[in-house]
């Protein structure tokens, strides 16, 4: 139980590095009116939802990112961790992921 606990620990914690790392170097948005946007034309290349979403928004966000093939990805923590992650003075329940850059969150998509 102890190595399962510590897994899903160092897997958090290198999910938030590249998600630190994609809004440093790439090119991102912030939000759930623009993640929808996003999602229903099909411009982005990921989108981060907080574990913590609305879930009205996560529905109508994971529904236009399946009929375009864009992956969603759940962060675990909640919008206000999400928002400290991106270094943002508020909650962020939405990312939308326009440019990876140089960090490595594509490969925490399966």
């Amino acid at each position: 139980m102890m190595a399962r606990k510590k897994s899903t620990e160092t897997a958090s914690k290198s999910l938030s590095q590249a998600i630190r790392q994609c809004v440093d170097a790439g090119k991102v948005e912030f939000g759930a009116n623009r993640g929808v946007k996003k999602a229903l034309l099909g411009k982005a290349k990921l989108v981060v939802l907080s574990g913590n979403c609305p879930k009205d928004i996560a529905q109508d966000i994971s529904g236009f990112c399946k009929m375009s093939g864009i992956p969603v990805l759940v962060f675990e923590g909640t919008s206000i961790e999400l928002g400290t992650i991106v270094g943002r003075p508020h909650t962020v329940a939405v990312l939308s992921v326009l440019d990876e850059g140089n960090s490595t969150i594509m490969q925490f998509v399966k």
